[in-house]
């Protein structure tokens, strides 16, 4: 299967468990690999034969700048979700990544991969 990818999005949001990530914005990073079937768009060289990610990328950056999630894990499963409304997406390997939460470290974070049911 074809893939189709936005690496590295990064949005501010309040992420975390402490009681000062509570009150300050922190940046996070976003990456996903979404599998699709290109080659209509491929062929036909009309945009609406293809995926949106501009219209994918807004979508998860107005979710992630509005939410309050305690956790990665739960604002990736959210993000999952959201993006697999999609029903051409077959399947989707996504990163969240929190830089600077981890001293001497890039950044930490999860990555999931999640099919259509």
């Amino acid at each position: 299967m074809d893939k189709v990818f936005i690496k590295d999005l990064e949005v501010e949001t309040i992420i975390g468990i402490f009681g000062w990530e509570r009150e300050v914005k922190q940046k996070v990073r976003i990456s996903m690999e979404m599998s699709f079937d290109i080659s209509k768009a491929g062929k036909s060289d009309e945009i609406n034969d293809a995926l949106d990610y501009k219209k994918i990328g807004k979508s998860v950056v107005n979710l992630v700048s509005k939410s309050s999630f305690f956790l990665v894990e739960k604002m990736a499963e959210e993000i999952a979700k959201l993006v697999l409304k999609n029903k051409n997406i077959a399947e989707l390997r996504l990163r969240v990544e929190k830089p600077g939460a981890l001293r001497g470290s890039k950044s930490v974070g999860v990555e999931i991969l999640r099919c259509q049911k």
